[in-house]
């Protein structure tokens, strides 16, 4: 985030480079740098001459050399703007040879989405001499929570642990997803306030009390009579619900119970550190190691093992997923 605002600041400061070529797995920041250079870099009267937008699957490399080399009409720079360019990743290394020595009043844009180049070869290795190359690296599911406070923060909105976990569980990693929900709370919420699990529940559909936070939760406790109310819900609810989702989730709890047991600093602070885990979370592990003793946790690992194939239809193509998840909880909480 940290080299996105520097690459913000750069362009709005007109240090612009002849070439920003844009790669990673994560797509929100490149899709967030490709349009900040589309709309400020030329003026609005400048954008009809000298800005052009091309699709990968509609050009080849050459086309795209040909218009980077024009020159602009009556303004400072042209703009070229090159979108899913992973669709020629067959021939993107041919483009090598123009970063080479690229036109210095064209701004070539290329969005290269959920792929990267081969950093041992030519165009790489160029581009980092002549152009901006730009990583965008998918986060882990522990890193989100923490990236969604620091989207809302300069927006003067604040969010509760548990809501920020409930978007995670509910919307995985995909961060252009997760800001399109916040962006919606954001028009519907006045500034100064912290969203909570009700305003997730009442605004995007996410149940507070039925989701995979609170069955991990009520597992930890020992809360039998809650993780099986949990577990008929989504058994009610498959799509909204789905159990490989479910297994995944309580097999990351359960593996990181693993390491608690194994750490020999158990304070709060450093058991956030080991873990990766917000602050907030860390009496959860506690609770939880107090009900299951290390040998017991290695055993529900190997389970969630079994039932993770199961739910992916090996060896239970008859067994409604609903009917596994009980199996599942019963074994688990035994």
């Amino acid at each position: 985030m940290d080299e996105v605002k520097q690459l913000v600041t750069d362009i709005k400061n007109k240090k612009l480079k002849p070439i920003y070529f844009l790669m990673g797995e994560e797509a929100y920041y490149i899709d967030k740098i490709s349009d900040y250079i589309e709309a400020t870099v030329l003026a609005e009267e400048e954008r009809g001459f000298n800005q052009m937008v091309l699709y990968g699957r509609d050009v080849t490399v050459d086309d795209i050399v040909g218009n980077a080399k024009r020159y602009p009409m009556m303004a400072e720079y042209q703009v070229v703007i090159v979108k899913e360019a992973q669709d020629l990743s067959r021939s993107i290394e041919k483009l090598a040879k123009y970063a080479e020595n690229p036109q210095p009043t064209t701004v070539l844009v290329v969005n290269y989405k959920y792929k990267k180049i081969d950093k041992r070869k030519a165009l790489y290795k160029t581009l980092k001499k002549t152009g901006v190359v730009y990583e965008s690296k998918k986060l882990y599911e522990n890193q989100v929570a923490d990236w969604i406070r620091r989207v809302l923060s300069p927006k003067k909105y604040t969010i509760s642990p548990k809501a920020a976990q409930m978007l995670v569980e509910f919307l995985g990693t995909d961060l252009s997803k997760i800001n399109n929900e916040l962006e919606k709370l954001q028009i519907i919420l006045p500034e100064g306030t912290q969203i909570s699990p009700d305003h997730i529940e009442e605004n995007i559909g996410i149940s507070k009390d039925y989701n995979n936070f609170e069955l991990r939760k009520a597992i930890g406790e020992r809360n039998t009579l809650k993780a099986y109310k949990i577990v008929n819900y989504f058994a009610d609810n498959p799509k909204d619900n789905p159990m490989v989702v479910t297994v995944s989730l309580l097999f990351g709890f359960f593996s990181q119970l693993l390491h608690f047991h194994g750490l020999k600093d158990k304070s709060p602070r450093s058991v956030a550190s080991a873990l990766r885990v917000n602050p907030y979370f860390v009496n959860d592990y506690i609770t939880a190691a107090k009900n299951f003793p290390m040998r017991k946790v290695s055993a529900v690992v190997s389970t969630l093992r079994e039932f993770d194939v199961k739910s992916k239809g090996v060896g239970s193509n008859a067994v409604p997923q609903g009917d596994l998840l009980r199996e599942l909880m019963v074994k688990i909480l035994s």
